[in-house]
């Protein structure tokens, strides 16, 4: 994992554990041209605000639902996780990609991108070329909260 938006810091594990009747988690690419930094990008408090700036969607491959999400928590080791499934774009095409922002959406039944909040960014610098891509999640999950050394 690159980073932790600022607003999800100590609470991505509470989204990512899906609290509402409708929410989910929403995988969202964005392109590498133009891609703001990862420290810019953690700023944004919303995936409205995020795509305002000067980092672009990458709409052509389109958003995912991640799907078999889950929270773990650990007390032996004082951490708590999320995880999914692998995501897969089947005949994926379009512009390079640069990043992966994994989002929580608190109403999948009729929210806007101003209701999305990003949680992680992610590495992702792939080609598109018709073939299908897969976002391997590591077996450690997508996100951990531990305790600071």
């Amino acid at each position: 994992m690159d980073a932790v938006t600022n607003i999800a810091k100590g609470r991505f594990i509470h989204y990512a554990s899906l609290p509402g009747t409708n929410d989910g988690l929403v995988a969202v690419v964005l392109e590498a041209s133009g891609l703001a930094t990862d420290d810019a990008l953690q700023d944004f408090d919303t995936l409205a605000a995020l795509l305002a700036g000067t980092s672009t969607e990458q709409t052509t491959m389109g958003r995912k639902p991640l799907t078999g999400v889950s929270v773990t928590v650990d007390d032996t080791a004082n951490e708590a996780s999320f995880d999914a499934d692998d995501i897969t774009w089947t005949a994926a095409a379009g512009n390079a990609t640069g990043k992966l922002v994994i989002c929580y959406d608190p109403d999948t039944t009729g929210g806007t991108d101003a209701d999305l909040i990003p949680l992680t960014i992610h590495d992702f610098a792939v080609t598109p070329d018709g073939t299908d891509i897969t976002a391997q999640i590591d077996a450690d999950g997508l996100a951990v909260a531990e305790n600071p050394a």
